[in-house]
């Protein structure tokens, strides 16, 4: 186990990000624009290390918040609510985690969120890999909305500063990047 600080983690999860999943090309992202760079975050989020570092750095910035669970969309969120369970649990502050599906399930429960019950009222943050527009996170606010779930907090890895920011707090979400694209773009 490391004892690296939050600054060495940061810097260490930049410099994979830089090397594992920046990538210089012209691209049509899921918002629908076309871009001249991409952020595969799946090769940051997927990988041991770099799983690692985020929900170390995620934890962190929300140390303390009064939150009953961090979740988010599947599949950028898939990743990091399981490292983000151990983590927690191992630091002696177990949070409860949870996926949002694009759809409710077609059988069984039929539920839209799985994992732990959330009960009305809840306060929770979601999680994500990249925010370009916040499509996915105002879908997610939606869906735990008619849960009567708040959602007073977002992070994601990476923000690209196109809208994301500003869409959530319409919403009445604050978006907190471990990393803005300015950083990236180095």
């Amino acid at each position: 186990m490391t004892t690296n600080t939050i600054k060495e983690d940061r810097a260490r999860l930049l410099a994979i990000i830089h090397k594992e999943a920046y990538f210089r090309e012209k691209i049509i992202l899921s918002s629908g624009k076309e871009s001249d760079y991409y952020i595969d975050a799946r090769r940051v989020t997927l990988g041991a290390e770099g799983v690692y570092l985020c929900a170390r750095l995620i934890l962190d910035l929300i140390k303390n918040d009064k939150v009953d669970a961090i979740g988010g969309p599947t599949l950028g969120a898939d990743p990091m609510v399981g490292a983000l369970g151990v983590l927690s649990f191992q630091a002696g502050k177990p949070i409860n985690t949870f996926i949002i599906r694009k759809a409710p399930k077609p059988h069984g429960k039929q539920q839209q969120v799985e994992g732990p019950l959330l009960s009305e009222g809840s306060r929770v943050v979601l999680i994500d890999d990249v925010a370009t527009t916040g499509k996915a996170f105002l879908e997610s606010i939606d869906v735990l909305t008619k849960m009567n779930i708040k959602t007073p907090k977002a992070i994601c890895i990476v923000d690209r500063h196109e809208g994301a920011k500003e869409a959530l707090k319409a919403k009445g979400c604050e978006l907190v990047s471990l990393f803005d694209i300015a950083e990236i773009h180095k």
